[in-house]
C-alpha cells in the first residue's frame, strides 16, 4: 500500500534567500508513486514519519532534469496557429501534431522565426529544501485518483 504524505515546505536558493514556501497557504500532499512530486522529494519523504522535520538538497537529476540546448529552436512562423504579429516573448503555445506535441515558451521574435524553448522553467535549478512532515500514513481510498493508486511501474 502506497503511503501519504503531507507537509510544509519552504525552498531556498544558493544564496540561502527563501524563494517558495508553504507559508500562509496549503500544505503540499501526494500519495507515493502518484507521479506527482518530483523522484527527489518523493525519495526524500520515504519513511518519514508525522512530526519529522529534515532538510534537503535535490539537484536537477532528481527535480525537473538539465535544460538542453536541443529544446531552444527557431521555428518559422507557418508552425504558430496564430497571428504572427501578436507572439511575444514569454507566450506559451503548444506545438507540434499528434503523439509529438509540446508544450514550449517563446523567447524570441525576429526576422528569422520564432525562437521557442521546451525545457521546464525549473530545468537545471538544485532545490534546498525545509521540510515539516504534518502527516505520514497509508493512504486511504479518498486519497488515490478515482479509488486505486496511480502507481508509475
Amino acid at each position: 500500500m502506497p503511503f501519504y504524505y503531507r507537509f510544509n515546505y519552504a525552498i531556498r536558493n544558493d544564496a540561502d534567500a527563501v524563494v517558495d514556501s508553504s507559508a500562509g497557504g496549503e500544505a503540499l500532499s501526494f500519495v507515493e508513486g502518484d507521479g506527482t512530486m518530483i523522484p527527489g522529494l518523493e525519495a526524500a519523504l520515504k519513511g518519514k514519519s508525522s512530526g519529522d522535520e529534515f532538510q534537503v538538497t535535490i539537484g536537477p537529476d532528481d527535480a525537473y532534469g538539465w535544460r538542453q540546448n536541443a529544446l531552444v529552436r527557431t521555428l518559422s512562423a507557418d508552425m504558430f496557429d496564430a497571428d504572427v504579429s501578436d507572439v511575444e516573448p514569454g507566450m506559451i503555445f503548444q506545438v507540434g501534431s499528434g503523439d509529438q506535441r509540446e508544450v514550449v515558451k517563446v523567447v524570441a521574435v525576429d526576422e528569422e522565426g520564432i525562437t521557442v524553448d521546451g525545457n521546464h522553467p525549473l530545468a537545471g535549478l538544485t532545490f534546498h529544501f525545509d521540510i515539516s512532515v504534518l502527516e505520514a500514513r497509508p493512504a486511504r481510498p479518498d486519497d488515490l485518483d478515482g479509488g486505486s493508486p496511480q502507481i508509475k511501474p
